[in-house]
């Protein structure tokens, strides 16, 4: 598999943003010709598929690229150095104003390995009391407790399409019936 690598011969910036970069990389395939890759890169992201009385803690905001409502679990970008689990509390709290007792990590995986280095930490959070919500400034959502019935019902009407939802959602069920995440 080693000589299937791809070596990278030049990287040239295209955009740098807030949140993500963007390069083309030229690269050499393992039969010597050259091809290109572009990629995105991000700082990483934590997400919390947070559990209350039985019941998913979801927020639904306008999602531009989508131009749609999403429900989605809440979730943001790691800050430079931040370690995954207190992004995913700091997340929590922020987004729906509920503090976790516990954070538990379900998964860890790569969000889009064909073009992105965006790797998403998943986190089941138990234990929840009240705390205070913080949005972001350009950020507008509201909060909502579900059962699995209607997770399930949201991602079969479209309502739930994000992977990072649709897995908590599922890995909820494997929950319930197995008490292991």
């Amino acid at each position: 598999m080693d000589s299937w690598q791809e070596k990278t011969i030049h990287t040239e910036p295209i955009f740098q943003g807030k949140i993500i970069s963007l390069q083309v990389d030229t690269i050499e395939l393992p039969d010597g010709k050259t091809a290109t890759r572009e990629i995105v890169r991000h700082p990483g992201a934590a997400a919390v598929l947070a559990l209350h009385e039985d019941r998913m803690l979801v927020v639904e905001q306008y999602r531009k690229p989508m131009e749609k409502f999403q429900v989605e679990i809440p979730a943001g970008k790691l800050d430079p150095g931040e370690d995954p689990i207190v992004c995913a509390g700091r997340e929590l709290e922020e987004e729906t104003g509920y503090r976790a007792a516990s954070l538990r990590p379900i998964s860890a995986f790569y969000t889009s390995p064909g073009f992105a280095d965006e790797k998403l930490y998943l986190y089941l959070a138990e234990g929840l009391e009240k705390g205070a919500m913080n949005l972001d400034e350009d950020e507008y959502l509201s909060v909502e407790a579900i059962t699995l019935e209607e997770a399930l019902r949201y991602i079969e009407e479209g309502r739930i399409s994000d992977a990072k939802t649709v897995l908590a959602v599922y890995a909820w069920r494997l929950y319930k019936l197995t008490g292991e995440v």
